[in-house]
């Protein structure tokens, strides 16, 4: 196999040479490269590299998916060899103008989640643990009740299960500063009045436990923990207003009225527009999901994990991740992880389905390390390198998905976090649930692979010889 260094050397050669190429970051899975003629890519080439998972072109992006870690790798190789590197936020500032007006917003919403969603996946392992640890089951195997846990060591998971969510605006404001301009430090500092301790906790609130203040007689204002939406919109506004500061404030000062005005202005129209117009936005979309998880015989689960890796392929699917930080906040679980995960698990059911079945030793190697990323919760290796490129494994998976999220919402499936799927998703079904997560997960990966094996994929109908 060849060196990150040759494989990096391939890259630039196969989408033109690097004068052919304008910008390239990368995500958690994907290289991006932002080229000047379409016409000088070479995309079999390309996919024909190894550790290539898969290539495609989308937002104005040659996307080349080499999956976690190696990605990394791969991209320090190229800016090694000359290639001049950029930030997601300058890409996205290239690419502003490329799509529709509704994929641009989702990209950018992508764009302010991605760095977020670490800490929120590192959340969800520390909830399934402590709900391991705190599980009456569990806890008698060591002749032990839920009274014998130390208050102290309650305490302690609590400061790492609950500090992401209760400073999540702070995060979301911080990261949205970033993305459009602004200088993330003040973002921070926005977001982390918006959850302020002198202002009524959201959660008391919501509660019956404590009252919000009234400005004017009619404007609420309350504490945000736990939000997303004013936060993401306070971090719009905000950036763009101090980036029209700095034009018109002297350079001399700046480093003081910026700041000043910034914050200042900001926090007023947080508290006393933003937060209560989206706080009442985010119950409306809460209630939606309800609303749809709510619907009798199952069918929650199989709308959901039949097009949820169609949601996937268009990028869409960052918005679930506020969705599941609303079901927390709100319900206590997550109703949604558990069907979600069967249609991850599916579409790795399908990519293994294609490896087994194949003679070709590339697509095997391909394949079933792609099934691998799927059964660890990471589907682009397997949809857009096996499933999606011979188009009915996809179809297949998508079955499996709908059939496992069907069983997953018959047996309300409930998760302690969110972020986490297939394998390590496990961590957040240790209770008396964890058999039926197993099933549907089993169920999910099993009628993917038989329907892919007998009716998805051959190799004689896409022309593929043994190699």
């Amino acid at each position: 196999m060849a060196s990150n260094s040759e494989i990096a050397k391939q890259v630039i050669e196969s989408v033109g040479g690097e004068d052919n190429i304008q910008s390239i970051a990368h995500c958690a899975t994907r290289l991006r490269i932002m080229v000047h003629d379409r016409e000088q890519v070479n995309v079999e080439a390309v996919e024909q590299i190894d550790k290539v998972k898969g290539a495609f072109y989308n937002s104005g992006q040659y996307q080349i998916i080499f999956g976690t870690g190696t990605v990394n790798r791969i991209y320090e190789e190229v800016t090694n060899q000359g290639v001049t590197g950029t930030s997601k936020s300058e890409m996205k500032e290239e690419t502003a103008k490329q799509g529709n007006a509704f994929q641009r917003a989702i990209r950018t919403f992508g764009d302010v989640f991605v760095p977020i969603i670490p800490v929120l996946v590192a959340t969800g392992l520390f909830m399934g643990l402590r709900g391991l640890l705190t599980q009456e089951t569990v806890l008698a195997w060591f002749g032990l009740v839920p009274d014998d846990i130390s208050e102290n060591f309650l305490l302690f998971t609590q400061v790492l299960t609950d500090t992401a969510f209760v400073f999540l605006p702070a995060l979301v404001a911080w990261s949205t500063f970033r993305v459009f301009g602004g200088t993330p430090i003040i973002g921070l500092v926005l977001g982390l009045m918006l959850v302020s301790p002198s202002l009524p906790n959201a959660w008391a609130v919501a509660g019956g436990t404590a009252e919000p203040i009234y400005f004017l007689g009619f404007i609420p204002v309350i504490g945000y923990q736990g939000s997303v939406l004013p936060a993401f919109f306070a971090g719009i506004v905000g950036a763009k207003f101090e980036r029209w500061c700095r034009k018109r404030v002297p350079e001399a000062l700046d480093l003081i009225v910026t700041p000043f005005l910034v914050l200042l202005v900001m926090i007023v129209l947080s508290l006393m527009v933003l937060g209560p117009i989206l706080h009442l936005v985010e119950n409306w979309i809460f209630s939606g999901t309800l609303a749809l998880l709510g619907l009798p015989f199952g069918l929650s689960g199989l709308i959901i994990g039949f097009f949820n890796q169609i949601i996937v392929i268009t990028g869409v699917h960052h918005i679930f991740n506020f969705l599941e930080i609303q079901l927390l906040e709100n319900l206590g679980y997550n109703p949604f992880n558990p069907i979600v995960t069967g249609a991850i698990a599916a579409q790795g059911g399908a990519a293994l389905a294609v490896g087994v079945k194949t003679q070709s030793k590339k697509l095997k190697a391909l394949a079933f390390p792609s099934s691998i990323s799927a059964f660890l919760g990471i589907t682009e290796p397997a949809i857009f390198g096996v499933n999606l490129r011979y188009g009915k494994p996809f179809i297949m998976g998508l079955i499996g998905g709908g059939i496992s999220g069907f069983l997953a919402a018959i047996l309300e499936l409930k998760a302690t976090g969110m972020a986490i799927t297939v394998i390590p998703g496990t961590l957040l079904y240790l209770n008396e649930q964890i058999f039926y997560y197993l099933l549907v997960n089993i169920v999910a990966i099993g009628v993917a692979f038989v329907l892919t094996y007998m009716f998805g994929f051959s190799d004689k109908d896409h022309n593929i010889n043994e190699k």
